[in-house]
């Protein structure tokens, strides 16, 4: 979960910068119903269940954002059935807010929707998905990335790689950076601990030795860091990695009060963000972070800006984008706008049958029309969803925080982890 990003050179790692990732089970479901026009006067119904509050209502803003361009692009080519799409959103808060979980996804079931994107969190997606896929709606999650989540019911899909794949990328870098004993802060979070625990096996396999946090957790409510940074320094580490949301900024400042080195951390999609108003200057210089998903360009930032111009912060802006497009795609291929359609629709227009690859909903629809299968390849550059309903291709993007404490994306190489 990343703030905003500058797009500019920084020192190559060893490691691959943008790994790309192929997972196992590639294949689509069936499509069903027809490509053309529907005479059904339903119109297809756009839910968003993004973060508005609580620890993650920074990601809120580049989301709506998105969610109001996709349909803004898919209204403007001339809708989904030749009828304009229509949406409903609600505040999916954090993993502490089950309450307000549970009532945002409520608030858009209420309204039929045809498909429900989000939230981007792991745990929320644990505390809501069930209601919402017994109710035959897809949810295609914009920013879950926990392992576990993977072929967890034929209703979820996801816009994003799971984080086996960042895991396993994260966990070279600390290897290949020459880091001999690390320390993990880590919350008890579905996304945390998943995440830790493949950077625990990846980093022990190449012979580093993890001298705190291989199984220890702080609470996601915790406010006061001062015991735990007291017992992180005294295993003495070659480097800390710190896996967390928001809470990521008062650790931090309780690091740098004890005196351990914050230039030689490492962080994750939670917390490489923008800390330029938060930290002294040069206080992360050095500090490196991973993010699931491609780095969003210039042009689809300024596009973004056009629906609200205050955004810094592009964080999952390009997944949500395309999960919109992909699901008014899969409505429009099966010739109606409820979920089950667009469920068993959803594989077949993102690729896993092959078909002529498109890059806007307009070039897709047009090709559609005329009979033909598509392979929508959007913003987020994922591939096809494969039979987990994961992308069968993503990137990892690797950052670098500079003087300014902001990171910077590394653009210089691709790579790719084996399928299996």
């Amino acid at each position: 979960m990343r703030k905003s990003r500058t797009a500019s050179m920084v020192t190559a790692l060893a490691a691959t910068t943008a790994v790309m990732m192929a997972l196992a089970g590639c294949g689509g479901s069936s499509s069903s119903g027809s490509s053309g026009s529907s005479s059904s006067s339903a119109q297809f119904v756009a839910g968003g269940l993004f973060p508005q509050t609580g620890s993650l209502a920074y990601l809120g803003p580049a989301e709506v954002a998105a969610f109001k361009l996709a349909v803004k692009d898919i209204n403007a080519a001339g809708g989904v059935l030749d009828k304009d799409v229509t949406t409903a959103t609600a505040d999916s808060s954090d993993a502490d807010h089950a309450d307000q979980n549970t009532a945002g996804a409520e608030s858009i079931l209420s309204k039929n929707p045809s498909v429900m994107v989000g939230p981007p969190s792991s745990a929320v997606v644990k505390n809501t998905y069930k209601e919402v896929t017994e109710a035959k709606v897809p949810m295609i999650s914009n920013g879950a990335t926990s392992t576990s989540l993977s072929g967890i019911n034929d209703y979820f899909f996801r816009t994003v790689p799971p984080d086996t794949v960042q895991g396993a990328v994260l966990g070279s870098i600390i290897a290949q950076d020459g880091v001999s004993n690390l320390a993990i802060e880590v919350f008890n979070d579905e996304y945390g601990t998943s995440l830790r625990d493949v950077v625990v096996k990846t980093v022990e396999a190449a012979g580093v030795k993890v001298v705190y946090g291989a199984k220890s957790t702080f609470d996601p409510t915790e406010t006061n860091f001062s015991s735990l940074v007291t017992a992180v320094k005294a295993t003495k580490p070659d480097a800390v990695l710190v896996i967390a949301f928001d809470q990521t900024k008062a650790l931090v400042k309780e690091m740098a009060a004890q005196g351990l080195d914050t230039n030689t951390m490492y962080m994750t999609d939670g917390n490489t963000a923008d800390y330029s108003d938060t930290f002294s200057a040069g206080l992360l210089k050095g500090t490196k972070g991973t993010i699931p998903g491609a780095h969003p360009s210039d042009a689809f930032q300024e596009r973004l800006k056009t629906i609200d111009s205050s955004l810094v912060n592009f964080t999952y802006a390009a997944e949500t984008y395309d999960a919109i497009i992909l699901s008014a795609l899969a409505a429009q291929k099966g010739g109606a706008v409820d979920g089950a359609t667009v469920q068993k629709n959803l594989a077949a227009v993102s690729g896993a049958d092959g078909g002529t690859k498109c890059t806007s909903f307009k070039e897709c629809l047009t090709l559609l029309k005329d009979g033909k299968s598509i392979q929508y390849s959007g913003q987020a550059g994922i591939g096809a969803f494969n039979s987990d309903n994961d992308p069968s291709s993503a990137s990892i993007g690797i950052y670098k925080f500079d003087g300014d404490n902001k990171p910077v994306f590394d653009t210089s190489q691709t790579g790719e982890v084996p399928k299996g």
